[in-house]
């Protein structure tokens, strides 16, 4: 499973001019699962993006998490963090998750943020999304968990 983080002091995911997720700050989250991932994953990642201390702190130093800012989680489906892009200019996401796997972990992955306190918005799995936010640093993290 791979996650793309970035803290933002805004945004918002929309879908044919409607907006359907929206947070004031914290994080923007791109998630891509891969066809062996399991709940075990999407909870792995759930618990790390909920206790990342990436804030800054009364001294300027990024100390704090998501809970000591009052912050929130806009989460967003992203198969194609699996773009495999070493042939040619069109990439291949056949190392993308099929689309049951893909909504069941993301919507695992959603339940486990919210179980951990930690308010979630979110866009609509497979739709065509348009997604804006003001990047805050900026700060972006990387995760996969073919890497713990």
């Amino acid at each position: 499973m791979r996650a793309v983080v970035q803290r933002s002091l805004e945004a918002k995911v929309t879908i044919e001019g409607n907006t359907v997720g929206t947070i004031d700050h914290g994080f923007v989250v791109l998630l891509g699962v891969g066809p062996t991932d399991t709940e075990a994953e999407s909870d792995y990642l759930a618990e790390k993006i909920s206790k990342l201390r990436v804030f800054s702190d009364p001294v300027g130093k990024m100390n704090l998490a998501l809970a000591d800012v009052g912050g929130q989680v806009l989460s967003i489906s992203q198969f194609t963090l699996y773009a495999d892009t070493h042939r040619g200019n069109r990439p291949s996401f056949t190392g993308a998750a099929d689309p049951a796997l893909g909504d069941r972990l993301y919507q695992a992955f959603n339940a486990k943020l919210k179980a951990l306190g930690v308010p979630v918005a979110t866009g609509e799995f497979g739709g065509d999304m348009q997604v804006s936010l003001t990047n805050d640093g900026p700060v972006t993290i990387l995760f996969d968990t073919e890497a713990k």
